[in-house]
């Protein structure tokens, strides 16, 4: 085991929580500076969706232009910085045109940034016995302090701060991870590159479980589509809504605070099984949920709809992809996620227009779809992963 200086995981930490503080604010609130700035609903309905398709094309090909120079560190510095260069196209007078080169500059630069920064901490974990739950936590936590400090500066008179922030963001996530230290290769690497073949990318079974992995995480579409909407539409307080999906994260946080000592006793392919039979709960019963503490307990669960569902997929891909292409598995899961989300999104509008029950007993449906898969998979999966660590 390779030793590294005993702040590594702290900084590691540090990063996610500078990542996922600049994607805090862009996620909600950018849509809000764009309208600020006269850009019509439909257009920004054009950006986010472009954005959203070049991001998920992006992520893998960013992703493994990082493993094949081998220069991880370096690259999620150029990508911070570019990113920054993006979103400060907004201190510049300009219509749309310069709105979505901003927008979708910045959603397709930053696409690789989460994956590699989940590929170097996975590798630190295995490197130096870190625990990658606790480390990735601080991701959920910049995200919710960005939440509310968006919620303040949510005005026209101070959407400059928000852009401002989100700049500062993008900049110290380069300066973080110019403070971690350069891993070495790992040489006991099973499938060289040398080997015909032996890499999971050029094998079947990885695909369909990589589809998989994916589901597991897409079976949100609906919620972070329509879930607002629909609490709106039974008269649920946005203060409430607010607290809603505070406990959401609040959640996930303390699950990747114990997940630590969980995986010591379960493997990769039960934690999927949590998030999926968490999920078919969640969202069958979501509709159903009348008052606050009922919506409440159902927010409880996203510490398993997504958070195991997050920690398996990561922990398989990490057993079964070379480290050194470990970004590239990342980047692959990330455009996994992308793509199942973006069609259930599409399917839960026009499902939600005729009844806004429909869209959640699909979410249900399509988590009880991916356990009866895994139930075929996990023998797979383990195999795999068994002769990793064989």
């Amino acid at each position: 085991m390779t030793d590294l200086p005993n702040n590594v995981s702290a900084r590691v930490a540090a990063l996610f929580a500078c990542h996922f503080f600049g994607f805090g604010l862009f996620l909600p609130f950018f849509p809000l500076v764009l309208e600020f700035r006269g850009i019509s609903a439909a257009e920004i309905g054009f950006i986010l969706g472009a954005g959203t398709i070049a991001r998920i094309a992006a992520s893998p090909l960013l992703s493994n232009i990082a493993d094949r120079t081998d220069q991880r560190r370096l690259s999620i510095l150029v990508y911070s910085i570019i990113g920054a260069g993006f979103i400060s196209l907004f201190y510049l007078p300009g219509g749309l045109l310069l709105a979505g080169t901003a927008m979708i500059g910045y959603m397709v630069i930053k696409a690789p940034i989460l994956p590699l920064s989940d590929a170097y901490a996975l590798d630190t974990a295995r490197n130096t016995g870190a625990d990658y739950a606790r480390m990735r936590l601080w991701g959920s936590v910049g995200f919710v302090l960005a939440n509310l400090a968006g919620g303040v500066l949510a005005a026209e008179s101070t959407a400059w701060l928000i852009v401002t922030l989100t700049i500062a963001a993008s900049l110290a996530t380069g300066f973080v991870v110019l403070s971690l230290p350069r891993q070495q290769k790992d040489t006991g690497d099973k499938l060289s590159d040398l080997e015909p073949g032996a890499s999971p990318f050029a094998q079947f079974w990885f695909w369909p479980v990589l589809a998989l992995l994916g589901l597991f995480q897409a079976t949100h579409a609906a919620f972070y589509g329509f879930g607002t909407l629909y609490w709106r539409s039974i008269d649920v307080p946005d203060f409430n809504i607010g607290l809603l999906w505070a406990i959401g994260v609040v959640a996930e946080i303390a699950l990747f605070t114990i997940a630590g000592k969980l995986s010591l006793r379960f493997d990769p392919p039960v934690f999927l099984f949590a998030a999926g039979l968490a999920a078919i709960v969640r969202w069958g019963l979501f509709p159903f949920a009348g008052s606050f503490l009922f919506m409440g307990a159902l927010q409880v669960l996203h510490g398993l709809t997504f958070g195991a569902a997050h920690l398996g997929a990561v922990a398989i891909l990490a057993k079964v992809v070379p480290q050194r292409w470990s970004g590239t598995g990342q980047g692959l899961l990330t455009a996994s996620i992308g793509i199942q989300t973006a069609i259930g999104l599409a399917v839960s509008g026009a499902l939600f227009q005729q009844d806004p029950h429909l869209p959640f007993y699909l979410m249900a449906a399509a988590a009880l779809a991916g356990c009866v898969a895994l139930v075929f998979a996990a023998p797979v999966i383990r195999r795999h992963i068994g002769r990793e660590e064989a």
